[in-house]
C-alpha cells in the first residue's frame, strides 16, 4: 500500500500560545518582587526571634515568682539609698511588696522567704526606714531589722512650746518642738544629709492657710485671728511618738502633725467636756497648757480646779508662765517690768486666759482640764524644792504660804 504522508514533516516550534518578549520594565518589576519577599522574610523572621525572647522573659519571670530562683532576687550592695515607708498594720508580704514597687528587693516572695522566723521583722513598727535599691532580700532584711535604719521619728515631750526656751537660772537650752521636727526630719542620703529647717517650719506656721494646715474648726477663729504669728498654732500639735516623712514639703508636715493630733485630742473627749464645761474645746486645751506648766502631775487637777475658780469669779490668773511665754525662757520669780508687758499671753495684764496655749499638754494635764478636783481654791504656791504645792481660797493665807517658799528659796523676797 503506497503511503500517500509526505516523508518529510515540519516538527511544531511550540505548545501553548506564544511567548511575550520580556522588556527591561518586566525585568524591573520581577526585582522588585523578591526584594519585597526577601525584606518580608527578614522582618518575619525579626518577629519571630522578639517573641521568642519575650516568651523567655516572660516565662522566666512567672518560674521564679512562683518557684523562686537565683534570678529573683539582688546581687551586690546596692544602687542608690532609698526611704520606704511601714504603714500600721503592714504584713511580711505588704512590707515585701513595697520593697518591690520602690526596687529594693526583686520580688516580694524572696523578702518574705528571707523574713520569714526573723522576729525584728515581726515585730517592726510603723514608720520610714532607709534602704538601698537593688539589694538581696536578705540585705533588706538586715537593713529593716538595725534602728539606725529608721528615719523621721519624732519624740515631743509633754510641756514642750513651738520655740526653744532658755532657762534664766542655768542658761539651758530646751529644744522647741519645730527644733525637734527640724532633727527628726535629717537623712543621709548617698552621702547627702538634707533636713527640714526649723525657720521653713517656723515660716509655714505663720503664712500657710490655717485650712492648708489642717487647723480643726474649734481652733479656727483664734488661729485666723493672730494672722502671721506662728504662736498661732501653739498647743496643736501634741507631744508622743510621731512619724514623719523626711522627703516630704514643711507645710505637709506641720499638716500632717496637727491633723493627727487635733484626732488624738478629740479621742480623749475633748469635744464633750468642753460641750459640758460651757467653754470651747479650745479654751480646755489652753487650760490644759496652764496646768502643764504651772504644776505638778500630782497637782494637775487641783490647778485646773483654781483656774477654773479665778475665771468664775473674773480674776487675773496671773501665772508666771504666761509672763515668760512670749519671752522664750523659764524663770521661777519673774520682774515688774516682765509682768507689766501687754502681751496677748500675759494673765497679769490680760483678762481670761491667754490668746493661745502656751505648751503641748499631755494627756495627764488634758485629763485634769477637763476633770478638776472639786475645791474652792483660789491660790496656790510650790513652797519647797520637793515640790510641795499649797492651796488656799484665802488671801492671807496665800501670803503666809509664800512666806514659807521664800524661806525654802523658792521665791526670791525682792520678787
Amino acid at each position: 500500500m503506497v503511503d500517500d504522508w509526505p516523508s518529510e514533516r515540519a516538527e511544531p516550534v511550540a505548545v501553548g500560545p506564544p511567548r511575550r518578549r520580556r522588556t527591561r520594565r518586566d525585568r524591573m518589576q520581577e526585582a522588585r518582587t523578591l526584594r519585597r519577599r526577601r525584606v518580608g522574610a527578614a522582618a518575619a523572621l525579626v518577629m519571630l526571634v522578639v517573641v521568642v525572647v519575650v516568651a523567655v522573659f516572660l516565662g522566666s519571670r512567672m518560674w521564679n515568682s512562683l518557684f523562686g530562683g537565683s534570678s529573683g532576687d539582688y546581687a551586690g550592695d546596692g544602687v542608690n539609698d532609698v526611704v520606704i515607708q511601714v504603714n500600721e498594720g503592714d504584713s511580711t508580704t505588704a512590707i515585701g511588696n513595697t520593697l518591690q514597687e520602690q526596687n529594693v528587693v526583686a520580688t516580694s516572695e524572696a523578702f518574705v522567704s528571707a523574713a520569714s522566723g526573723n522576729d525584728a521583722i515581726s515585730a517592726i513598727q510603723p514608720g520610714f526606714y532607709k534602704v538601698r535599691t537593688e539589694i538581696p532580700a536578705a540585705s533588706a532584711v538586715d537593713r529593716l531589722a538595725d534602728p539606725a535604719n529608721r528615719v523621721g521619728r519624732l519624740v515631743i515631750p509633754e510641756g514642750r512650746q513651738l520655740d526653744d526656751i532658755r532657762d534664766v537660772g542655768t542658761d539651758a537650752v530646751t529644744d522647741g518642738i519645730l527644733t525637734l521636727i527640724s532633727d527628726a526630719s535629717c537623712v543621709d542620703l548617698d552621702g547627702d544629709r538634707t533636713c527640714v529647717s526649723a525657720d521653713d517650719l517656723r515660716n509655714v506656721a505663720g503664712t500657710a492657710a490655717p485650712s492648708a494646715l489642717a487647723v480643726p474648726g474649734w481652733a479656727m477663729s483664734t488661729v485666723d485671728a493672730l494672722g502671721s504669728d506662728h504662736r498661732r498654732l501653739e498647743g496643736l500639735i501634741a507631744p508622743g511618738t510621731w512619724n514623719i516623712d523626711p522627703s516630704a514639703e514643711p507645710q505637709d508636715i506641720m499638716a500632717t502633725l496637727i491633723a493627727a493630733s487635733a484626732g488624738q485630742y478629740e479621742q480623749s473627749g475633748l469635744l464633750d467636756t468642753a460641750a459640758t464645761l460651757n467653754i470651747s474645746p479650745y479654751e480646755v486645751l489652753t487650760v490644759a497648757s496652764l496646768v502643764q506648766r504651772e504644776a505638778l502631775p500630782q497637782d494637775f487637777s487641783k490647778v485646773a480646779r483654781v483656774i477654773y475658780n479665778r475665771l468664775a469669779e473674773q480674776r487675773t490668773l496671773e501665772f508666771d508662765s504666761t509672763v515668760n511665754y512670749p519671752l522664750d525662757r523659764v524663770e521661777v520669780a519673774t520682774t515688774d517690768g516682765d509682768r507689766g508687758r501687754a502681751t496677748p499671753w500675759n494673765t497679769y495684764v490680760r483678762p481670761g486666759l491667754p490668746i493661745t496655749p502656751i505648751c503641748s499638754p499631755g494627756l495627764p494635764a488634758l485629763v485634769a482640764a477637763e476633770q478638776p478636783e472639786p475645791g474652792d481654791w483660789l491660790y496656790f504656791v510650790t513652797v519647797d524644792m520637793q515640790g510641795t504645792t499649797l492651796f488656799t481660797r484665802e488671801y492671807e493665807q496665800h501670803l503666809a504660804n509664800i512666806e514659807v517658799a521664800i524661806s525654802n528659796g523658792v521665791l526670791d523676797s525682792a520678787r
